[in-house]
């Protein structure tokens, strides 16, 4: 390690230190921005102090809000709050879906008006892309979006919109002329969600949550000005967007601040309720999975720091789509492999015979159920692997 890059991490320990409060060390609530949700006291000021440091967005221009950080300096700032347990001080499509498309396709108005609003966590975004008769078919979305001279006019249906219903702002791809082919006659606008038009209605899951909503626009508007991208190519800019998405789910986005929640060991679970033996988990079968899940994770988080360190552009482009089919593999497995430690218990829903951890367990085994299916599906991702990365005929 260069002589500059041990200063800087021993500034940013002391830093650290000094700055974060010891209660936002933990698993916890890591705030997207929502105006909707009251953060408790330090966990706001913990928000506060980083993006006034640069570090919620840390590889931003500082013109923008960022720190300016090189690869290396992102990785050694992630390195050091993972060290004292630190949570990430801010996440969410903000400053990792439309914030680094905004930096890469907007006018300098736009960078100056939206990028530093998005470090500092003004503002919860959603994602308004899919519609219900366009999933992964993506390009025959009909939400029209007509031009009345200083505004868009938006009318139409978005689906799956997650956390529609703390959102204050959405992007949305519309279509903006119904006259070109399907993938042209798109534009990416930013809308306004806290205005009559705009209605949005929860979906319910069978985890018992309701993340994902429907979303009504009826007659509502959008500033031209907010249009980002040229008018009727907001496929390409769209696309750029999803490659930003799969970034974060992949773990390898250089945008925000990617910080993993602590949680008890897999293996101290397993001792607990399936006993142990001379120190060892008593199940033989159960170790060879558990050994199994953990040398992959392992070694999905060295490939996930090389392609960080190796990747020149801020999205990277193939190695998201390997990550994403990867990471939702061991995703689903180590839902599967917490409920099989915990047996029957791991399969609660309510009632005094299950502890929250056990009912928590169930939950997340069913929410797990659709790593595979956002941010674009597996099979999508397989697709776009054999045709991009193995070069194999449609």
């Amino acid at each position: 390690m260069t002589t500059e890059l041990e200063d800087f991490r021993q500034e940013t320990r002391a830093w650290l230190a000094e700055n974060c409060p010891e209660s936002v060390r933990g698993p916890g609530f890591i705030p997207w921005g929502s105006s909707k949700i009251e953060l408790e006291p330090d966990t706001a000021l913990w928000l506060e102090r980083m993006a006034a440091k640069g570090w919620t967005v840390p590889t931003w221009p500082t013109e923008f809000g960022g720190a300016g950080l090189s690869r290396a300096e992102y990785m050694v700032l992630g390195e050091e709050i993972r060290r004292i347990g630190a949570r990430a001080p801010l996440t969410g499509r903000g400053i990792n879906y439309i914030g680094p498309t905004v930096l890469e396709f907007g006018t300098e108005e736009q960078k100056a008006k939206w990028l530093p609003r998005f470090a500092r966590g003004e503002g919860g975004w959603c994602m308004g892309y899919s519609e219900p008769a366009a999933g992964s078919d993506l390009a025959n979305l009909q939400m029209r979006c007509v031009d009345e001279g200083d505004v868009y006019r938006l009318n139409g249906m978005k689906i799956w919109t997650s956390d529609g219903i703390y959102g204050d702002w959405i992007f949305c791809l519309v279509r903006t002329d119904s006259q070109k082919p399907k993938h042209e006659g798109i534009s990416l606008v930013l809308v306004n969600m806290d205005q009559p038009g705009v209605r949005v209605r929860p979906i319910r899951l069978i985890s018992g949550s309701s993340p994902f909503c429907e979303t009504f626009f009826e007659d509502a508007i959008a500033d031209k000005d907010d249009l980002i991208g040229p008018v009727n190519q907001g496929w390409t800019v769209g696309k750029r967007l999803l490659q930003y998405e799969r970034s974060v789910h992949g773990g390898v986005n250089t945008s925000g601040q990617q910080v993993e929640q602590k949680s008890e060991p897999l293996p101290d679970i397993a001792k607990r309720y399936i006993g142990e033996a001379g120190g060892r988990i008593a199940d033989e079968a159960f170790r060879t999975r558990l050994v199994n899940l953990e040398m992959n994770q392992h070694a999905y988080k060295l490939t996930q720091r090389r392609v960080i360190a190796e990747t020149e552009a801020r999205a990277p482009t193939t190695a998201t789509s390997i990550l994403k089919v990867k990471g939702a593999e061991f995703t689903k497995e180590a839902a599967e492999v917490l409920q099989a430690a915990m047996g029957c218990q791991g399969f609660g829903w309510e009632g005094d015979g299950f502890t929250d951890d056990e009912i928590d367990a169930n939950a997340n085994w069913l929410s797990t159920r659709a790593v595979s299916i956002y941010g674009g599906t597996s099979e999508i991702q397989r697709n776009i692997i054999a045709k991009r990365v193995l070069g194999l005929p449609d």
